[in-house]
Order: C-alpha cells, then sequence, then structure tokens
C-alpha cells in the first residue's frame, strides 16, 4: 500500500542534493532523514493497524512485554526499562491500559515500594488480535522480501551495537534465526 504524495519527487533525494552543495556528508544525511522518514510511514500504518482495537503501537508493546514475561507481570520501572522510555511515558501507559481493563496494578508481594503491572484475561485477548492485525500487514514492512528485512535488521542493528544500544556479543546471536526458516536455532 502506497501513500498518495503530494510531491512530484523524493524529497531526501533532493535535501541532500542541495545538501552536498554546502556541508559534507550528505550520504549520512540523506540515509538519517530517510531512516526517520521511514519511522514514520510504519508507526502511521500500525497505528492504522491497530485502531479499531483502541490501542496505541507502545501499549501494544506494553501488552506484549507482559505476555513474554514469566509472570504476566513486571514491575513497572522494569517495564519503562525494557521498552526504553522515560518513566512518566510508562505511567501514562499503564494508566490507558488501566482504564480499558487490559492490566491492572498489584502490590508487589516483597516490596512495598514496588508496583506490579499484570496483563488481565481481556488485556491476552485485545494483544492476539493486535499481533494478528499487524502480522497481517507485515508490521507495515510488506514491501520487502525475507532476504531485504534480514539485511535491514542487520544494518540497523549494527548502528543500535555502535550507539550502545546493548552489549555486543562477539558474534553470538541469541536472537533465533527469524528470517531463514531452514536454519535451527
Amino acid at each position: 500500500m502506497v501513500a498518495p504524495s503530494s510531491l512530484p519527487f523524493d524529497p531526501v533525494e533532493e535535501a541532500a542534493r542541495k545538501w552536498s552543495a554546502r556541508w559534507d556528508d550528505a550520504d549520512a544525511m540523506a540515509v538519517a532523514t530517510s531512516i526517520m522518514r521511514v519511522q514514520q510511514l510504519l508507526l502511521g500504518r500500525i497505528e492504522t493497524a491497530l485502531r479499531p482495537l483502541n490501542l496505541t503501537f507502545a501499549r501494544y508493546e506494553a501488552l506484549v512485554l507482559l505476555c513474554f514475561s514469566r509472570n504476566g507481570s513486571l514491575p513497572m520501572s522494569k517495564m519503562g526499562q525494557r521498552l526504553m522510555v522515560h518513566p512518566t511515558s510508562i505511567t501514562n501507559i499503564v494508566d490507558r491500559l488501566q482504564a480499558q481493563e487490559f492490566i491492572r496494578r498489584e502490590p508487589h508481594p516483597t516490596d512495598r515500594r514496588t508496583t506490579l503491572v499484570a496483563i488481565t484475561d481481556s488485556g491476552r485477548e485485545v494483544t492476539e488480535r493486535a499481533t494478528q492485525a499487524l502480522v497481517a500487514v507485515r508490521f507495515a514492512l510488506d514491501s520487502l522480501e525475507p532476504d531485504q528485512m534480514k539485511s535491514l535488521y542487520d544494518l540497523l542493528r549494527d548502528v543500535r551495537l555502535h550507539a550502545g544500544d546493548f552489549p555486543e556479543d562477539h558474534g553470538i546471536r541469541t536472537w533465533p534465526n527469524a528470517f531463514t526458516e531452514t536454519d535451527s536455532p
């Protein structure tokens, strides 16, 4: 699905052309600008797929995180760390999910200073439906073939690694081989 554009040209290429006449490293500027634009496009399509379920991508990510947790609950602070968001943002996400009755807040059994966020049955159900909606649009990456997705993932992973987003793994991938069906985990 291609969104109609009001421009008869690629604005990133045009910016790169003008940039190179004035400053160095137009290639890096064009790549960074393209990544930012693609993020906007992906988020727009993802949010459109989630809108019928009254979810945003941020709330969906929080629900998935809780589904992946061992007991279906996590401390709010740990959720913020794992989702890489500010404490204020995780509070807002949790408030909205609680209002929708997709999660509940619970006291921690051994640390009274900690609040646990626990997913409810309706939260699990909406997470399944939301995941089906996102898989149906391939997380807005339906224009890419599996080998292109793997290449893009590897390139972006290198950027994240170099930025210190996670520790270097010395070539050992703990993430399963999602891009190839013939590889064993």
